[in-house]
C-alpha cells in the first residue's frame, strides 16, 4: 500500500471574513462552515474526541475537499472528514 503524509499548511487570509466559494471544494468547505465547524471547534468521530484545525483544499485525489472538507485532529493524528462524519462534542 502507498502511503503519503498528510501535510498540514498554516494560512492565514488577509480579510478574515472572506469567503472563496470558487469550485466544488470552497462550497464543501463554506458549507461545513455554516454548518458551525469552525476551527478550534470540538467534535466527535464516532466515540472519539477531536476538534477541527483546518480544511482540505485538495482538488483530487480519493480524499478531496470536495468530499472530506474537514481536517481533524484526534489523539490518533490528523484525519481529513466529511460533515457527516463528525458530530458536535
Amino acid at each position: 500500500m502507498n502511503t503519503q503524509s498528510l501535510i498540514v499548511v498554516n494560512g492565514q487570509c488577509p480579510f478574515p471574513t472572506a469567503r472563496h466559494p470558487r469550485g466544488v471544494v470552497g462550497r464543501s468547505i463554506n458549507r461545513a462552515i455554516d454548518a458551525g465547524y469552525r476551527v478550534g471547534r470540538k467534535v466527535r468521530i464516532g466515540r472519539v474526541p477531536g476538534s477541527v484545525i483546518g480544511y482540505n483544499i485538495s482538488h483530487f485525489g480519493r480524499f478531496s475537499g470536495a468530499s472530506y472538507p474537514l481536517l481533524v485532529e484526534t489523539e490518533f493524528g490528523i484525519t481529513k472528514c466529511s460533515v457527516q462524519e463528525v458530530s458536535p462534542a
